[in-house]
């Protein structure tokens, strides 16, 4: 118990052991005060340390599986002083047996039998209280670790979820269209359904965590338009301006289509003529700027399902980075914008 309180279990043997060589020299010291001859003052001393480091041993063994609690709480008093009148009684015994034939040291270790007791009480007590503060503190140590990776576990079920939502989310979306196609134009709905095959396959093993390349994330973007350019043809056209100091940033994985797919919908929900989409990335310090734009008429009625992308990317963004203010959304007359804001980690790497 003891050696995990320290960051370095090397450093916590040596503290105990310096305080097995204080205990010694103050033991050696006080017989050498009392007139004990040296050899019996080392052999003494030498005994008397090795009963108390064994009572750390054992105090530690019994209080890192037992805390006394409420009513029981008294057995930090008796289970110490128990522990060190035994071993009191043991070091007098050894001592008289092996030394007996010097009658002063037999009658020195009679006469401060109670004196050493209440010595040794007294330090085993405090250890028996810090073996539960730290056996405490172990135990809290433990209670957050669990703590924490539960609520890691928790985001990454959450992060799975939405991707998992989002991704049929798109397909019905898809296939709704490809059945659209089917009977007036079967070639376009042939075509659909190839692309729609390459952008599945391209992401749907991906792993939800890995953060990608702006070069890959704008891949798939590619692949995505190419399905939607299937079902609105000319009428659909994507502006698409990258600063050349963001081409080397990264991203959490598929988060622009999500925006994208939204701005398709209210640009072009209810609308006959050409409409142009603007997405501009950039950089600005530590972050990726991602602005996509869109015109839409404030009175037309909402196309259904729209939303979907912006709350999904907004939780994403919460659970990725615990941060609400990274997206924001912004209506004129007639144009929709959303921006978003997407923090660079000094660690990132295309593996995480």
């Amino acid at each position: 118990m003891f050696t995990k309180a320290f960051s370095n279990p090397d450093k916590a043997k040596w503290i105990i052991q310096g305080a097995g060589a204080i205990w010694f020299l103050g033991c050696f010291l006080l017989l050498s005060f009392y007139g004990i001859e040296m050899t019996l003052a080392l052999a003494d001393s030498g005994l008397f340390t090795l009963g108390f480091l064994i009572g750390i041993f054992v105090l530690e063994r019994i209080f890192s599986f037992y805390i006394p609690k409420g009513g029981n709480n008294w057995l930090l008093l008796i289970i110490p002083l128990l522990m060190s009148f035994v071993t009191v009684w043991l070091h007098g015994f050894i001592q008289n047996w092996v030394f007996g034939e010097d009658p002063i040291y037999s009658e020195f270790l009679v006469e401060h039998l109670y004196l050493r007791w209440a010595f040794l009480g007294i330090a085993e007590i405090l250890v028996a209280l810090i073996a539960i503060v730290v056996s405490k503190l172990e135990q809290q140590e433990e209670s957050q670790q669990r703590e924490a990776m539960m609520n890691s576990l928790a985001k990454e079920a959450e992060l799975t979820q939405l991707r998992q939502q989002l991704q049929p989310h798109f397909l019905f979306n898809s296939l709704n269209s490809i059945n659209a196609l089917a009977v007036t134009q079967p070639h376009k709905a042939r075509e659909m359904v190839i692309q729609l095959s390459e952008f599945l396959r391209g992401t749907i093993r991906k792993d939800p965590q890995k953060w990608v390349s702006l070069t890959e994330e704008l891949e798939y973007l590619r692949l995505y338009l190419e399905i939607e350019k299937v079902r609105f043809g000319h009428r659909l056209t994507l502006n698409l301006e990258v600063s050349e100091s963001a081409e080397t940033t990264q991203l959490p994985q598929l988060l622009i289509q999500p925006l994208l797919e939204n701005a398709i919908k209210y640009g072009l929900y209810g609308v006959t003529e050409a409409v142009t989409i603007t997405l501009e990335i950039s950089k600005n310090q530590n972050y990726l700027l991602i602005s996509i734009s869109n015109p839409y008429d404030p009175t037309a009625a909402p196309a259904k399902g729209t939303g979907f992308g912006l709350s999904s990317v907004e939780r994403r963004l919460f659970l990725i980075f615990g941060r609400k203010d990274l997206l924001e959304t912004l209506r004129d007359e007639s144009l929709f914008t959303v921006r978003l804001k997407i923090p660079q980690r000094n660690d990132q790497n295309t593996d995480n």
